[in-house]
């Protein structure tokens, strides 16, 4: 079985064109997308997750600002910059990027974030508003990978997700969404992490698997059913070397499966810029 790639790269592209259309009809309004981003310290793949994001926005059109504070930045000059960008209409919505140095309370700073301006869907008010299956920015990564199996036509509605991993940014919100009546979705979900018993034997009964733990090579080709669609969201280093949750020999038996560089990434960076510019045309 050749297994077909979840070309996240392409798709996000299409996405990327359709934001400029966006952005570009809400310039021609007298209104421009701001995006704003925050980074503390010099982590390096923080750095360069920034960067990016930053290009996207050069290219669709939307005005980034950005600031950059030193790691000893204390509590308080963080959240001023919090607050800053809450004020400022220029800025439609904005990200403050993980891991904060040590000693600064992470939660308490993204409480900070005025929820309408959470360009990442993960303030706990914007949690809630999916949970309630009411309209607010969606947490991007698992946004992206529905968008991805949708535009791959994978059955999802009405299929088995097995979805590997618990995390906030991932795991929990994915499986939430995907269970919820709408398009693309309204599947049975079934979450399992590393603490659960013959983790192997329920991940093989998933008609679709995320894998989204964090742990290289957690999912192994005898843990997929022939013909299930596979997606690798969970990532870690090795070195200079970004690694898959995923196995790659995964990809003799799957039916579907994202690559290891250009899966994933990209969609949840694509889906970021559709949460600006739909801050903007809520604000307007």
């Amino acid at each position: 079985m050749t297994a077909v790639l979840l070309d996240g790269e392409a798709l996000a592209a299409r996405v990327r064109a359709e934001v400029a259309d966006r952005v570009a009809r809400l310039r021609s309004g007298g209104v421009t997308v701001g995006l704003g981003t925050l980074l503390v310290g010099d982590d390096g793949p923080s750095a360069k997750y920034v960067a990016m994001k930053h290009a996207d926005c050069e290219e669709v059109g939307i005005d980034s600002v950005h600031e950059h504070l030193v790691a000893t930045a204390s509590q308080e000059e963080i959240e001023a910059v919090v607050a800053r960008f809450n004020a400022d209409p220029r800025i439609h919505s904005f990200l403050v990027q993980l891991p904060l140095p040590d000693g600064i309370d992470e939660e308490r700073v993204l409480m900070s974030v005025e929820p309408d301006k959470d360009v990442d869907g993960l303030h706990p008010v914007n949690l809630g508003r999916l949970v309630m299956g009411s309209a607010g920015p969606l947490p991007c990564t698992p946004a992206g990978i529905v968008e991805l199996l949708h535009a791959y036509d994978v059955p999802v509605e009405g299929s088995h997700v097995v979805v590997v991993g618990r995390g906030l940014t991932i795991g929990r919100p994915l499986a939430l969404l995907l269970a919820m009546k709408r398009p693309g979705c309204n599947a049975a979900v079934t979450v399992v992490h590393t603490g659960v018993r013959e983790m192997a034997r329920l991940v093989r009964l998933g008609d679709v698997v995320v894998a989204a733990a964090g742990h290289a090579g957690l999912v192994t080709k005898s843990m997929v059913k022939p013909g299930a669609a596979v997606v690798g969201a969970g990532t870690s280093w090795q070195g200079r070397k970004l690694l898959s949750d995923v196995e790659e020999d995964v990809a003799e038996v799957a039916g579907w499966i994202t690559p290891r560089i250009g899966g994933v990434g990209p969609m949840t960076r694509a889906v970021l810029l559709k949460n600006a510019v739909r801050a903007a045309e809520r604000s307007r």
